[in-house]
Order: C-alpha cells, then sequence, then structure tokens
C-alpha cells in the first residue's frame, strides 16, 4: 500500500475499510423537533436503533445533534444498499414502528437525502 507524504501510515483511500465505506449508502435525514422535546426525541431514537440495525442492509445509524440549534438533528443510516432503504426499510413494519415512537416530535417534516462517498 502507498504511504503517504506526510507519513502517517497507508493512503486512506487504499484501505479495505475506506473501500467498504466507499460502496455504503448514507441516508442523511434532517430533523427538527418541537422546543423542549429533545429529550423525549433522543430516547425514542434510542429505543428504535435495533428497528434500523435488524433490517436488511443497515451496518450502522447515529443520531447528530447541532450545536447553534439544539433541536436541529441529522440521523446517519449506513446501508449497503438504496433499495435496502428506500424500499425494504421503508416498506417494512420497523419503518411505520421508527416513525410512530418519534413523529410527535418533528417540529416539520424531515429532509432525507441519499449520498455515497467519494474521496
Amino acid at each position: 500500500m502507498p504511504e503517504p507524504a506526510w507519513g502517517f501510515g497507508p493512503v486512506p483511500h487504499e484501505s479495505p475499510y475506506f473501500n467498504r465505506q466507499r460502496l455504503m449508502i448514507h441516508e442523511i435525514v434532517q430533523i427538527t423537533i418541537k422546543p423542549g422535546m429533545e429529550a423525549q426525541f433522543e430516547a425514542s431514537v434510542a429505543s428504535a436503533r435495533p428497528l434500523f440495525l435488524d433490517s436488511k442492509g443497515c451496518h450502522g445509524v447515529n443520531l447528530q445533534r447541532s450545536i447553534e440549534q439544539p433541536s436541529h438533528y441529522a440521523l446517519v443510516v449506513a446501508w449497503e444498499t438504496l433499495e435496502d432503504h428506500t424500499v425494504h426499510f421503508r416498506q417494512s413494519e420497523a419503518f411505520h414502528q421508527w416513525r410512530g415512537l418519534v413523529s410527535d416530535c418533528f417540529a416539520a417534516p424531515p429532509a432525507i437525502h441519499h449520498v455515497n462517498t467519494v474521496i
């Protein structure tokens, strides 16, 4: 594996870990929560994690909270394929359970987009 000019080990894009991650699809969900419901939302997401992790093609899920706007969150889910999210998960009972746990906290409909790693 080539060494980078700065001398800190293998070039990241040459590593097997990077190549696996590069093939993943990441669902990024921008969520705004009603003020005062942040703790309830975070607890609901924590209890819903198994719904994602037990779903076909899911490789991980995490929740990020905005520092500047504490009622704004980003839910990031790693999927093996786009269809694992848009077909298999979205049409499953797990999706309906997930929405049932968290939708009362939403101040607005979530904004969803999908990305993959390019560099």
